[in-house]
């Protein structure tokens, strides 16, 4: 399994690859998925040729990251995916990936 790598950042900013899942076996990471995803953020960013919504323009105004059920999971989960993207634009993919490994956090 990958250590810290940009390929274990998801399309939204969470960091898969301290996810227990993902460590078991059980997900290969949003980056990874070539099957059927329930989430609306990773094809978007794939049309555009981004790895992540931090290279997208319209990163704080879209309707797809900010949709009612990204709120409710952000809000669920403790997320907050505007300042995981924030740091990805202001340091770099592989800075913030190397941050959340050190942290063992999926969560910014």
């Amino acid at each position: 399994m990958e250590k810290s790598t940009e390929n274990n950042v998801a399309a939204c900013g969470l960091y898969c690859g301290v996810c227990r899942k993902f460590k078991q076996g059980n997900c290969s990471g949003c980056q990874n998925q070539s099957g059927m995803n329930r989430c609306g953020i990773r094809p978007c960013v794939k049309e555009r040729g981004y790895s992540t919504c931090a290279e997208c323009d319209l990163m704080i105004d879209c309707k797809i990251r900010n949709n009612l059920i990204s709120r409710v999971f952000g809000f669920i989960f403790r997320t907050d995916k505007t300042a995981m993207l924030s740091y990805i634009q202001e340091n770099g993919l592989k800075e913030y990936a190397e941050r959340q490994e050190e942290k063992q956090s999926m969560r910014f």
